[in-house]
């Protein structure tokens, strides 16, 4: 098991970018998904070029801005994931703190990579609102 940490700072408040973010239905700042369909404490992507995958949301913590979810179903063998989310206000601005554990460690550079193209969009979204 590998763990991906990323984090990244935003010029603007943790309740606008937590409000993007807890919107587990919202997918303008993930590239790549086509839709998101919300089922209980699930959520389903239907993802450009890599079909169908399916999320349990663990933690849900508006007070604390955290987000916990774990992949159950993809179209890669993986064996372990979770991933967890946590905004932090520093001096006005947000910091944005993900991290995601991932076993086989094989998709962790592409787990890494699709990690900070969210964070970029998610600056994108931001200055378009």
């Amino acid at each position: 098991m590998i763990t991906i940490k990323e984090k990244k700072e935003f010029k603007a408040s943790p309740e606008i970018i937590w409000e993007i973010v807890s919107n587990i239905s919202r997918s303008d700042w993930v590239p790549g998904v086509e839709s998101i369909e919300l089922d209980g404490n699930k959520r389903i992507f239907k993802m450009t070029g890599m079909g169908r995958l399916v999320e349990e949301i663990i933690e849900f913590n508006h007070e604390n801005m955290e987000l916990s979810y774990s992949a159950i179903e993809t179209v890669i063998p993986i064996q372990h994931h979770l991933a967890k989310i946590k905004l932090s206000k520093m001096e006005g601005n947000t910091i944005f703190e993900w991290t995601q554990e991932i076993d086989p460690p094989e998709f962790s550079e592409a787990i890494r990579q699709g990690m900070l193209s969210s964070l970029d969009q998610l600056e994108k979204v931001l200055k378009n609102s």
